[in-house]
């Protein structure tokens, strides 16, 4: 029994869908939480590859700066398939809260007016000054932007309001749905 926490052993787990303008909200806090998460690539034998990575948003679209020839950045110019999770740290299921980004990575080229955007979004002086390196201008590579199709967001608190812990948000869609849930 959990004395703090009752709501979390409810059962079956709430299937409420949230409004999506609220899920939104709910990604967009994850995503100011941290900026680092763990990007998803896919290997030229389809293995998947995953590495850490800094990461900066504007609204839900991830911006990444892969270093040049890594075989992150080979990968997504292979296949553009990327997820990116992002967790807020934890412990323990009541303060579970995190995202799971799945999309299309778009390589913009260094001087398009795509890749000024995401550099004034990527927060490219911090890194550059931790590194050593020049403050005068941004490093010149490609920058990544993950457009997401669909983001799996999912927070235990949400519970306690009624909501599903697992809620899904699908870009063209005017509604999220939920992912069912209970005993793990």
């Amino acid at each position: 029994m959990s004395v703090a926490h009752k709501w979390l052993e409810q059962e079956p787990w709430p299937t409420k869908v949230m409004p999506k303008d609220m899920l939104e909200d709910r990604i967009e806090r994850v995503l100011t939480l941290t900026n680092i998460g763990y990007l998803g690539t896919v290997m030229k034998s389809g293995a998947p590859i995953v590495s850490p990575v800094e990461f900066y948003c504007d609204g839900l679209q991830l911006y990444i700066f892969p270093q040049p020839n890594s075989p992150k950045l080979k990968a997504m110019q292979r296949d553009p398939r990327v997820s990116c999770a992002i967790a807020n740290s934890m412990a323990g299921w009541a303060c579970v809260m995190g995202a799971q980004f799945f999309g299309t990575a778009v390589l913009l080229d260094v001087g398009t007016p795509e890749w000024e955007h995401g550099m004034k979004v990527f927060k490219w002086p911090a890194s550059s000054y931790e590194l050593g390196r020049e403050l005068t201008e941004p490093p010149q590579g490609q920058l990544m932007r993950l457009d997401p199709e669909r983001i799996v967001y999912t927070e235990h608190l949400n519970r306690k309001h009624g909501y599903a812990p697992r809620q899904i948000w699908r870009k063209g869609e005017d509604e999220a749905r939920v992912v069912p849930g209970g005993n793990v």
